[in-house]
């Protein structure tokens, strides 16, 4: 039997809370790591014109799906929590990039050249996937719990794609603008709307395509937990302030 919770006190412990949240963080770190690689996939569109993206469109689009999973089933405040956490994991995973890339090479190891050269990423680029990912997730997870109140829980495609879209297109202006916006990559504007609105449409492609899996996930997950989270009564800043300091839940 389902639950329907409709506000924040009524979360609980859940089983499955903390696999799906680790896949989100997994697909977040590996995104980012792979970024750095610009790839042709202009066979999509049968070759019609170039179509260069960065590599983590390949597995990206997952933490948007899966951040769609957290808010439908688990609610705005769980959503809050596993984004936040993913961003620190990635920052963890960036700092320590960066400490191996500065501690000295043994005498015998000659790949720090390609250890840099992959793994070595700009703070242009580290800077925008961070405000990328939380302005881009953040937005993603009020747009779906607002819709889900407003269709009251039905046509559960139009949460998912409806928040894809807002979501995903923010999260493509703001990293490939920081990233790389005046480089050799993207160095003019119509360079930069060229890349943002091919990476909103494949990510939005993504979801679409994924539709069927995420309605399949998301009823298994309600039943297997037995929780439908409706968030009516949820203060849907990105930074809730504590009660003590007057911040609702």
């Amino acid at each position: 039997m389902t639950e329907t919770v409709t506000t924040e006190s009524g979360e609980r412990h859940f089983r499955y809370l903390v696999p799906v949240a680790a896949v989100f963080t997994g697909a977040l770190i590996v995104s980012n790591i792979i970024a750095i690689k610009v790839v042709d996939i202009s066979g999509l569109v049968g070759g019609l014109f170039d179509y260069f993206q960065p590599a983590a469109i390949i597995i990206f689009p997952i933490s948007y799906i899966i951040g769609d999973i957290l808010t439908e089933v688990y609610g705005y405040a769980a959503a809050r929590r596993v984004i936040w956490s993913g961003f620190f994991a990635n920052a963890v995973a960036v700092l320590a990039i960066f400490v191996a890339q500065e501690i000295p090479s043994a005498p015998f190891w000659a790949d720090q050249e390609a250890y840099e050269a992959i793994l070595g990423q700009t703070w242009r680029i580290v800077g925008g996937s961070f405000l990328a990912f939380l302005v881009g997730e953040f937005a993603n997870s009020y747009v779906l719990a607002r819709l889900k109140r407003v269709t009251q829980g039905r046509f559960l495609w139009t949460r998912t794609i409806g928040s894809t879209i807002i979501g995903q297109g923010i999260d493509s202006a703001v990293f490939l603008t920081i990233a790389f916006f005046g480089t050799t990559t993207i160095p003019n504007g119509e360079a930069l709307w060229a890349f943002v609105w091919r990476a909103w449409l494949i990510k939005t492609v993504y979801e679409v395509i994924a539709t069927p899996l995420t309605y399949a996930v998301v009823n298994t997950m309600k039943r297997l937990e037995g929780v439908d989270v409706y968030d009516t009564d949820t203060n849907f800043s990105p930074v809730p302030l504590p009660a003590w300091l007057g911040g609702a839940r």
